[in-house]
């Protein structure tokens, strides 16, 4: 995060504890969003990954701990905080456009003049490089087209906080490839923070400014690590396969408490 900069979102001390569980499904969990800025947050499998971002997109409330949105106490869905899943979730009667559109006149958005309106969905179809298909329909699209389109959705909210759930796994590599490159564009033209969820080391190394490990029983964070490389990184992973052994050890160190196993994390 920029030194002297306030966070865009900061959490302190959150838990989530499901009612009748034995424990909860993560705790004291301290995190600052900057505006620009990537964090990855990586841990495997039931570490809490998915809820803590539902947490974070005001979709769940907590237990415990504190969540604030530009300041202010974040206590339900917020209109600068938009949140992108595996599944690009697009309504299939509808075009891209109106794909994009959906979610504007939702009741915790503002309200928008018709040309406030068009300028956002404009601006958010030419940043996807989509305005060309525009006039489709999801069947039409391909799968790296249908998250384009699930992110100009996002952007056409304009947010300040921009929460993405795996969002490439379901995609081949050249795509998954050409997704990640356009989401750092998307970062750096509309200077959102961002939290990307993933179970990808190479993903979070190639995208992150900053990636977090959550793991353990209950989940919590286990590590912190800035990676202060140019981008684009994709040709730079062996110049960073120190910084991906480290965080490997400290995940598979956690599997084996979650396991069972005897170790320390």
């Amino acid at each position: 995060m920029t030194a002297g900069a306030p966070p865009v979102l900061q959490a302190r001390g959150l838990a989530l504890r499901y009612a009748g569980a034995a424990s909860p499904v993560f705790h004291d969990v301290d995190l600052d969003l900057a505006r620009g800025e990537v964090v990855a947050v990586l841990g495997a499998s039931g570490a809490g990954k998915s809820s803590l971002l539902r947490v974070l997109a005001g979709l769940q409330s907590a237990t415990a701990g504190s969540l604030l949105m530009e300041g202010a106490p974040l206590t339900g869905v917020h209109p600068r905080v938009a949140v992108a899943f595996q599944d690009p979730s697009l309504l299939p009667w509808l075009s891209l456009e109106r794909n994009v559109a959906f979610g504007l006149d939702f009741t915790h958005q503002p309200v928008l003049t018709d040309d406030q309106r068009r300028m956002r969905i404009d601006q958010a179809i030419d940043e996807v490089g989509l305005s060309h298909a525009r006039h489709l329909r999801p069947s039409q699209l391909s799968g790296g087209m249908a998250q384009r389109t699930a992110l100009a959705r996002c952007l056409a909210r304009q947010p300040s906080v921009l929460l993405l759930d795996e969002p490439f796994g379901a995609l081949d590599e050249v795509t998954r490839s050409d997704m990640q490159t356009l989401l750092r564009k998307v970062v750096a033209d509309f200077r959102t923070a961002a939290v990307l969820i993933t179970h990808d080391i190479d993903e979070a190394l190639v995208l992150a400014d900053r990636i977090v490990l959550l793991g353990g029983v209950p989940g919590r964070i286990l590590g912190q690590w800035q990676v202060d490389l140019p981008h684009p990184r994709a040709d730079l992973l062996p110049e960073m396969g120190v910084l991906r052994l480290e965080i490997l050890t400290r995940l598979r160190a956690a599997l084996r408490v979650v396991r069972g196993d005897p170790a320390l994390v």
